[in-house]
């Protein structure tokens, strides 16, 4: 095992330390000009290069049309964006697409500078908040089959659509990222991910409409680490079973994070009547900071926006070994915990550590609710917990 770890660690440092001596490639232009075309002819140049190289757009601000960055490259490439890119300000619909980076292996993308999506126009027109009818709008920064990638020190601002959108990438760090858009931007998915494997997203501040964070089927291990999120809808798995063709879940952390003031904090979703029986497992939050956040503490398996399903089918969807431990902090609602799990797949193994959950509200004190699931209880837990079998923690009454 020692032999491989130390191959692996090798091959990641080639692939990813090659800043030093890469030939860079100058996508810049006048103040205020439209660089799409420079920058589509620095990353060709880049990506054909026999050796690492560098993508730059210099400090300022500039106009930035539908861009689309296609490996494999020959060799390792980093992006670095150190002024501002603008969107459109239109709002773009029929689109779904704005920077697109796809199919390569070892990359970075850093420098400091900003995405614009120039959402405001599109938000207008979209009203997916209220229906399920979504217009079709460009994600802001999509990342398809991306390997071996270190993402840091970029802001997202005013997305159309979702932020950042990851699919199929393996072995990708987030650090340091800025998001920033409205709460009441529709459909302003943070960082959204499916089918990827080996990513981290660190250190980050997400403030926007949607979810700060949602994780797609076919994730396996994720950690999510001392991540800020709010305003938005918290961090979310799923939802999960809408589709047939979905994948299993697999070990996801959530950890040393803090939400403000969001419309939901640390979320499991599943559709009812779903369309596939698939299984997520291995699911942790621990050492979460609450402020003022509604529904802190949710599992719901009966996840139906706009009534798009039959409730009186249960989801196929399997939880198991899902924890909560040292969840603290205060709640906007009554509704401190709800665990809704399916009466067709009872929740299995979830354990509840240590939980304090204030809420002053007038309507009475916090609530803790289960459906089809008997937690194991570990510690304390304010509000008292659902009927459980308790477990001491040594040390402690």
């Amino acid at each position: 095992m020692g032999s491989y770890l130390g191959i692996f660690s090798i091959l990641a440092l080639c692939l990813l330390g090659y800043s030093a001596n890469a030939e860079v490639f100058n996508a810049g232009g006048p103040p205020n000009s439209d660089i799409t075309a420079a920058v589509l002819k620095a990353f060709t140049s880049a990506c054909q290069a026999p050796a690492p190289s560098q993508v730059l757009i210099p400090k300022g601000d500039f106009k930035l049309g539908e861009t689309v960055m296609t490996g494999p490259c020959k060799a390792p490439v980093e992006f670095t964006l150190q002024g501002n890119v603008k969107a459109d300000g239109g709002s773009t619909q029929g689109k779904d697409r704005w920077v697109v980076f796809e199919k390569i292996n070892g990359f970075k993308l850093n420098g400091g500078g900003t995405f614009d999506g120039e959402g405001n126009a599109a938000w207008k027109a979209n009203n997916c908040h209220k229906t399920f009818e979504c217009k079709k709008l460009p994600i802001s920064v999509r990342f398809d089959f991306v390997d071996n990638a270190d993402i840091r020190d970029i802001t997202s601002l005013d997305a159309k659509n979702f932020h950042f959108n990851v699919i199929s990438g393996k072995n990708m760090t987030f650090d340091n990222i800025k998001i920033i858009a409205p709460a009441e931007s529709p459909n302003t998915d943070g960082i959204h991910l499916g089918r990827c494997e080996g990513v981290k997203i660190l250190n980050t501040k997400i403030a926007t409409g949607d979810d700060c964070i949602s994780v797609g089927d076919g994730m396996k291990n994720l950690l999510i680490e001392k991540v800020v999120c709010g305003p938005g809808h918290g961090i979310s798995v799923g939802s999960l079973g809408r589709y047939g063709w979905e994948q299993d879940v697999t070990d996801i952390k959530v950890m040393n994070c803090t939400l403000e003031g969001t419309d939901n904090g640390l979320r499991i979703k599943t559709w009812p009547s779903a369309a596939c029986t698939t299984t997520a497992a291995g699911i942790h939050f621990e050492n979460i900071i609450l402020n003022n956040v509604s529904n802190p503490v949710l599992i719901d398996q009966e996840y139906c926006p706009w009534n798009q399903c039959n409730k009186n089918k249960p989801s196929t969807i399997k939880l198991v070994d899902i924890s909560f431990r040292n969840i603290r902090g205060t709640s906007g609602n009554k509704d401190a915990v709800k665990l809704l799990c399916s009466k067709g797949h009872p929740c299995e193994n979830v354990e509840i550590g240590d939980m304090n959950i204030e809420y002053k509200g007038a309507d009475g004190p916090p609530t803790f609710e289960c459906t089809n699931v008997t937690p194991k209880l570990v510690g304390t837990q304010n509000p008292k917990a659902c009927v459980g079998p308790v477990v001491k923690v040594p040390g402690k009454e």
